[in-house]
């Protein structure tokens, strides 16, 4: 067992219990004149940190990861989909599916934390 693996998995949970937040705030805002959807940024950046492609960080103050081990996930605005007139950009039928596949998501992250654990346990006795 790794523990990077574990890390990583945590990092991904977190990432997906912050998406949990963003998309339950996005349908609480649907009437919100003027709201915009936040998105949440996790998987790509992983991607890229894993590709050497992604944001190097030459200072404790900047952003960027320099390693997979420091990929954390970030919120953003998402741009264009204007669903209303009032300049809101929610579309209740894409943060239904993203709440579902987010649910997904979730359940197989924790499926492999848990067999993460249970080796452990396994190598321990």
């Amino acid at each position: 067992m790794n523990v990077h693996n574990l890390s990583l998995l945590h990092r991904a949970l977190d990432a997906s219990d912050l998406r949990q937040e963003m998309v339950s705030n996005n349908i609480a805002n649907v009437n919100t004149p003027g709201y915009k959807a936040k998105r949440v940024e996790f998987e790509s950046l992983l991607t890229e940190a894993m590709n050497g492609t992604g944001l190097s960080r030459t200072n404790d103050r900047h952003f960027g990861a320099n390693s997979i081990n420091e990929v954390t996930a970030r919120v953003e605005e998402q741009e264009g989909n204007m669903v209303g007139d009032d300049g809101n950009n929610v579309a209740i039928d894409t943060e239904m599916a993203e709440l579902s596949a987010n649910n997904l998501y979730y359940q197989s992250l924790i499926s492999q934390t848990s067999a993460q654990y249970s080796m452990l346990r396994s190598v321990l006795r």
